[in-house]
């Protein structure tokens, strides 16, 4: 397959912790789409924000696996929940595969021709993010816990909502260390919407 291949599956260590074979194959589908069709010679060059390059998307990404994986453990130890550990692990990998599409224009680094198709910051990259997984064939389960901004799945699950929940636990520490600042505070800020 492409040389995209490898790279994904060492930027992050986290897919094999996912029961599932298929659903680890379909979490490396959706990077290895997103990187082609992006332009992107290395994972390591999308940037976490559009204006925050010091810590890569690879960096966040793997931080909301970790926190939503510790964050299961304890819904499942301590509240007696039984939240379904491949759904989160895949979703908390996937929720930024969009980024991929998103941010071509933010980055300085040659990138190979990104896919007009594809690649434009006129779709947020939740919802390419969502795309890429339907794309490769991620369970329902998946795909809804994907979007994370308020509204765009109607339905949260506690799998999407724990997903959710680790990627602003994640963020906030990144503009913190970063910044100085909270992820509200930089949303105020710098928010490309508002």
């Amino acid at each position: 397959m492409s040389n995209h291949e490898p790279q994904v599956r060492e930027a992050f260590p986290e897919i094999d912790d996912i029961e599932s074979e298929q659903l680890r194959e379909q979490v490396v589908e959706a990077w290895v789409l997103g990187l082609e069709r992006g332009g992107w010679q290395d994972i390591e060059d999308i940037p976490y924000a559009w204006n925050i390059h010091e810590v890569t998307n690879v960096e966040h990404v793997r931080g909301v696996t970790r926190i939503a994986r510790e964050g299961a453990r304890e819904q499942r130890e301590f509240h007696g929940a039984d939240p379904d550990l491949d759904t989160i692990l895949a979703a908390a990998l996937l929720h930024d595969v969009g980024k991929a599409y998103e941010y071509t224009d933010h980055v300085d680094d040659d990138l190979v021709d990104p896919d007009p198709t594809y690649a434009s910051e006129e779709i947020p990259h939740s919802i390419s993010g969502y795309a890429l997984a339907h794309e490769v064939g991620c369970p329902l389960s998946v795909q809804r816990a994907i979007p994370h901004f308020l509204g765009e799945v109607p339905k949260r699950t506690l799998e999407a909502e724990l997903v959710k929940s680790a990627n602003s636990m994640s963020s906030n520490a990144i503009t913190q260390a970063a910044m100085g600042i909270t992820l509200q505070e930089w949303v105020d800020e710098y928010s490309q919407t508002s």
